[in-house]
């Protein structure tokens, strides 16, 4: 049900006639609103006793987060949904990288998952240059966005060892929503005065991948590998290019299936060579995107 709801983000946001910022804005701002009653009846009296560092790293998250949408959403608009897809599941190449960074070993076998993922990429991204630099400017954005989610992952997974999931996932959105909003600001893009059918695409959007996707994935790792749950994620990729072939007529080309199939097979080793490294490893594979009990998956 998790993969299923995440599938259905990159398409929503495809057909959505909203700014990318606005559509990412609210799909936190929901997100946050229908977490909060829960976080503050179940959970107030942790709220309370968090203590700085679990503040400043929630904080942290959601900021991580909030630039991951900022990436991910227009890039639905300028490249494909396949493509877009495709770049954003990179997120456990980054994973590995900023596990590396932190003194953490990474296995060869997820080395070589490395190269055959970045093979895919240079693949990929060199048939979407050809159709177009605004094409090839998605698929940078949208590989731009995985590496934020990985950020986002890395630092959510240390939160999540000592906070509930509400009370984290509240603050995360409402963070990333105030980053939005700056962004919006900054930028001049209008957070309101969308169509009706666009809101009602955006709580969609809110109560499949940002709700039901995330949340249960959260729900899962309490009791499922994390390299189970982080192959399962890959499965978004073929899921939201068959939505979107069938619902948006966006139908890949032959051309395009080598680098997708060389990305999701170089994946598929990281995530199963993250796991003989350690779960820190393992557990970053993904969106919209965790250790046992600790991650916090983003989808897209």
């Amino acid at each position: 049900m998790a993969v299923a709801a995440v599938g259905t983000s990159g398409p929503l946001i495809a057909a959505t006639a909203a700014p990318a910022l606005a559509i990412a804005f609210w799909r936190n701002v929901f997100g946050a609103a229908a977490l909060t009653p829960f976080a503050l009846v179940r959970h107030l009296g942790e709220l309370r006793s968090m203590n700085g560092a679990q503040w400043l790293s929630s904080l942290v998250a959601g900021v991580a987060l909030g630039l991951h949408f900022s990436t991910w959403t227009p890039s639905l608009t300028m490249t494909s949904v396949a493509s877009a897809t495709a770049f954003a599941a990179a997120q456990p190449i980054f994973a590995a990288l900023i596990a590396l960074l932190r003194g953490e070993h990474v296995s060869r076998q997820a080395w070589l998952g490395i190269l055959i993922a970045i093979a895919g990429v240079v693949a990929l991204s060199g048939v979407d240059l050809r159709l177009s630099v605004r094409a090839f400017s998605g698929d940078l954005l949208a590989l731009l966005a995985g590496a934020l989610a990985a950020v986002y992952m890395t630092v959510g997974a240390n939160v999540r060892k000592t906070v509930s999931l509400a009370p984290y996932a509240v603050v995360c959105y409402t963070t990333a929503a105030v980053v939005l909003a700056g962004l919006a600001l900054a930028t001049g893009e209008h957070l309101t005065g969308m169509p009706g059918n666009a809101w009602i695409k955006i709580l969609g959007l809110t109560a499949g991948a940002q709700l039901l996707g995330h949340t249960l994935f959260n729900r899962v790792l309490k009791t499922t590998s994390p390299t189970v749950v982080s192959l399962c994620i890959l499965l978004e990729v073929p899921s939201a290019a068959l939505i979107a072939a069938l619902w948006l007529g966006q139908v890949p080309t032959w051309s395009m299936v080598p680098g997708a199939v060389l990305i999701l097979a170089g994946l598929a080793v990281v995530t199963v060579g993250g796991a003989t490294a350690g779960p820190s490893v393992a557990a970053r594979g993904t969106d919209h995107s965790g250790a046992p009990e600790t991650a916090d998956v983003t989808g897209q």
